[in-house]
């Protein structure tokens, strides 16, 4: 199996008007890898999802995340937002968002990193670490140190 995160899945500075906007940058680096065969079919996937219920949480977090035909590996895109993005959190927009990725018949696989995440972003040195860490390589390989292989 590919790794969940790598350095191309990341992205220190990203930008978006808002959620959508954000979550499709992501969605491009996941296509762009190969993980995602038709990014307009995942990112309608992910929207259904978000008009469920709002995936940010408190904490600066933003998780989207959905099960897609359209997803051929179970994976994980980070992106940085130094501006913000609202992803509906009470407690203001998120700067940590995580966009995960799920092949439609992957069972709860995706529901297990989700929960990983959600556990390790409980604590403050994770999430600081995070927005200190000075490149993609140090991102990928702190969020692999402390999720699941």
């Amino acid at each position: 199996m590919s790794d969940l995160i790598t350095a191309d899945l990341i992205d220190l500075d990203l930008r978006g008007a808002d959620r959508h906007e954000a979550t499709a940058v992501l969605a491009g680096l996941l296509a762009a890898a190969g993980r995602v065969t038709d990014v307009d079919g995942f990112l309608a996937d992910v929207r259904a999802r978000e008009e469920q219920m709002p995936t940010g949480i408190e904490g600066g977090i933003g998780i989207p995340h959905a099960r897609s035909a359209h997803v051929t590996a179970p994976s994980l895109a980070f992106g940085r937002a130094a501006q913000g993005i609202d992803f509906g959190a009470e407690d203001g927009p998120a700067d940590l968002v995580f966009l995960i990725a799920a092949p439609e018949g992957g069972g709860s696989e995706h529901m297990t990193i989700l929960a990983s995440l959600a556990r390790k972003l409980i604590h403050a040195d994770f999430k600081t670490a995070l927005r200190e860490a000075p490149d993609a390589e140090a991102v990928a390989a702190l969020i692999k140190q402390n999720l699941p292989s």
